[in-house]
This record gives structure tokens, sequence and C-alpha cells, in this order.
């Protein structure tokens, strides 16, 4: 079942060392510099950037771009809010940038709410046909287009999260229920657990002090493991949800490495990072004149598993050497 893409569109997304050798040529010298909105629901980090944000930069430096001299960024950034997306999607629109990056589905949305003439180009969202992104994978229409998950690595995420824990018969599913995205995936994520007999609990995170509740709610529910639907605010709160997995010893499997990569179990999924470095050949092309509406939107073939054995150690858990030997990335 997992790692099988959407029908309607399953194109590998392009090494990004060899899509100049497909793009036209780089940016002529003296041309305007073009201004890029940047929209995001998460907050900034040092430097008023991001993981996600830094991923945008190295792709479009990787085709040639320097910033100042080629792009200038308007950034604004929603701190947990997905109240204020629509307002600060409004702000660029007034502002006339040239384009405008998205991270996630609820900034998309409030992007797409905002202009029908100004590009969008998003990285990060999931199942965006379903949630009124674009018309379809293969001809989006519109304005809008970029790059999205494929929708079977949500199940996929349960059914290893199952082979580390034979034992697995109720999982905690944090989710945001602002998000059209995430929402979407949990009915993913469930129509998997009947076939593999676990149930499935979700806890609804809602607004930056929610995810204390959450992981208070979940903690009364006694799991057998603890899973998250890809979403940039809950990533943002990613050290304290895997603080509580880890003092109440409970296994997780997440979407994102950067879980792992501070004491979370396992990770399995596409690369968010490569997403968005990928995100800046859509930038790219539109620069360039190429038009939103008859760009495909692309997902993602190569999924990597990232496993922490120092975590899984903790747990008392021994790993099977089938699951170990799948592993990309182990860290110890």
């Amino acid at each position: 079942m997992g790692g099988v893409g959407r029908s309607v569109c399953t194109v590998a997304l392009l090494c990004l060392a060899g899509a100049g050798a497909i793009l036209d040529a780089p940016r002529q010298a003296g041309a305007a510099v073009a201004r890029i909105g940047w929209l995001s629901s998460g907050a900034a980090g040092p430097g008023d950037s991001d993981s996600n944000f830094d991923a945008l930069k190295t792709g479009l430096g990787e085709l040639g771009y320097v910033v100042d001299r080629d792009v200038r960024f308007e950034k604004r950034w929603a701190s947990g809010e997905a109240g204020r997306l629509p307002g600060l999607a409004a702000e660029l629109v007034r502002l006339k940038v040239n384009l405008i990056c998205v991270a996630g589905t609820p900034a998309a949305l409030a992007a797409k709410g905002a202009t029908t003439e100004i590009p969008i180009v998003f990285a990060n969202v999931a199942f965006p046909d379903e949630s009124g992104l674009v018309a379809s994978y293969a001809r989006p229409g519109a304005n809008i287009t970029g790059v999205a998950f494929v929708g079977p690595e949500y199940g996929k995420r349960l059914e290893l999260l199952k082979e580390a824990v034979p034992k697995l018969r109720r999982v905690a599913l944090l989710y945001n229920a602002e998000n059209r995205a995430s929402v979407l995936a949990v009915g993913e994520t469930q129509r998997w657990a009947k076939s593999l007999d676990v149930g499935i609990e979700t806890f609804s995170v809602r607004e930056a002090g929610g995810v204390k509740g959450a992981l208070d709610a979940a903690a009364r529910a006694r799991p057998d493991g603890l899973m998250t639907t890809a979403d940039v605010f809950i990533l943002a709160s990613r050290a304290p949800i895997v603080e509580f997995a880890t003092k109440a010893r409970i296994p997780t499997m997440f979407p994102d490495r950067e879980y792992v990569e501070i004491g979370g179990l396992m990770f399995y999924g596409s690369s968010i990072a490569d997403m968005y470095r990928h995100a800046a050949t859509y930038v790219d092309r539109i620069l360039k004149g190429a038009k939103p509406a008859g760009m495909p939107v692309e997902q993602p073939r190569k999924f990597d598993m990232v496993i922490n054995r120092a975590t899984a150690k903790a747990l008392g858990l021994k790993l099977p050497q089938s699951l170990l030997l799948r592993a990309d990335v182990l860290i110890d």
C-alpha cells in the first residue's frame, strides 16, 4: 500500500544539481530585482528564518539567484495563529510582490483567497486537490502550483510503527483542526488503521497554547504510540512533543526527521527540505514567464526512513533487523 503516489501525477522531484540543464538561461545582468513574498503559519527563528525558508533560498542559490541582487523577500509569519494568515496574505498583495511562496496548506489557502493574479508556489502541502488549492495535480488551473506530499505515506507511517511495536493497539494522533490537509491526513491514517487492527484517537491542536492541552489529554488515553500529521505549526512544537513522549516512554513515528534528530523514535516520508528546494525551480520558471496553471503539481517518489536507535534502547524496544536494514539513517 505505502509509497504509491496518486495516479494523476507521480512526477519524480528533479535532482536540483541537474535541473539547470533543462531550465532557461540564468537571469541576465541588469534585470529588475524580483520581489518574492514568503507566507508561513509558523514562527520565524533566528535571523527571521526557519529551515523551510532556508531550503527555498538554497534551491534558488543553486539556480544562480543571489538575494538582494536577483530576488528580495517580503516575509510574513503567523506564529501559529492561523487567523492572521488572510491579513498577512493581503499585505503581500498590497506590496505587489511578483510571486508568493507559501509554507503549508493554511498559508496556501490564505494566499489563494487574497489574489487571483499573483502567482503562488506551495510546498509541504497534502491533498491539494481535495483541500481546494488546485483543480487537479496534472492541471492546477488558476495561479497556484507547487510540491505536495504523497497521500499513502501517512498510512505507511502507521504500518511501520506497528512493525516496530507489534503489540501496538492504540495510537494518539496530534493534528491541526484548522488545517484542512491535516484533517484529511487523519482520515487517510484511520483508513490504514482498520486494516492494521489499530485504534486511532485524535487530539486537536488549534492554537499555540493548545499543544500542552492536547498532550495532557493524550497522556490520559495511555496510548501505545504517538504520531502527528505534517503541519507547520505542530512541527514548531516538536520539542515539547518529543519531550512528552520520552518522559511517558511512548514510541513515536513522525512526518519530519527533525523530530527524530531531537529524540523521536522514527521518521518515514519524503524530505520536506527537498520539497522547498525543488519549489525554487517553480519560482525560477514563473519569474521567466511560465504560468502556474499549466505547471503540474509534483510529488516525491523517494521516501526515507530514519530511526533513532538510542531512543529505541531507552524505550526497551528491540527493533526487528528487517526494519533496521531498511532505514536510510540510524541515529545512535
